[in-house]
């Protein structure tokens, strides 16, 4: 078994994941900021209409946000579990190694937060924009009763 094998496996594929989950964080997160920059509640009939539109993606961000220092997590454990296993088969002690590589291991769980702290950042400032849109299209509505 090739120990730097299936180190840089868990290292690149831990990375990858946390990579690909903040691209579709911002990706979302600037599809929806251009639809509330481009939507019009006066032709929605009903609120429920546009609260649907209005809501769409905002799980995807709020599931990544929630589950990427699980990811990160998962990626440190792992490498921890790799460096364990080659310092077991080597029997190698030297601390310069063990710190290095423990250091190295957290390296996925800091990724996972740099992934999650945005993401619940731009989840929370997009239902603030979801919660603008749904109260225009209620004003809207009073107007239009009251003329």
């Amino acid at each position: 078994m090739n120990i730097e094998l299936i180190s840089n496996i868990v290292d690149y594929g831990i990375l990858g994941i946390l990579v690909l989950m903040s691209f579709l964080v911002f990706f979302f997160w600037v599809e929806r900021l251009l639809f509330f920059r481009s939507v019009q509640v006066e032709r929605y009939a009903t609120k429920e209409e546009l609260e649907l539109e209005s809501t769409a993606n905002l799980s995807i961000i709020s599931s990544i946000g929630a589950n990427a220092p699980y990811v990160g997590l998962l990626g440190t454990v792992l490498a921890v579990l790799v460096t364990f296993y080659s310092m077991g088969q080597s029997g190698n002690m030297d601390v310069k190694t063990i710190m290095t590589s423990l250091a190295l291991a957290l390296k996925a769980t800091a990724m996972g937060l740099f992934v999650a702290i945005p993401a619940v950042f731009f989840f929370n400032h997009l239902t603030r924009k979801c919660d603008v849109v749904l109260t225009r299209w209620e004003i809207a509505q009073k107007q239009r009763h009251a003329a």
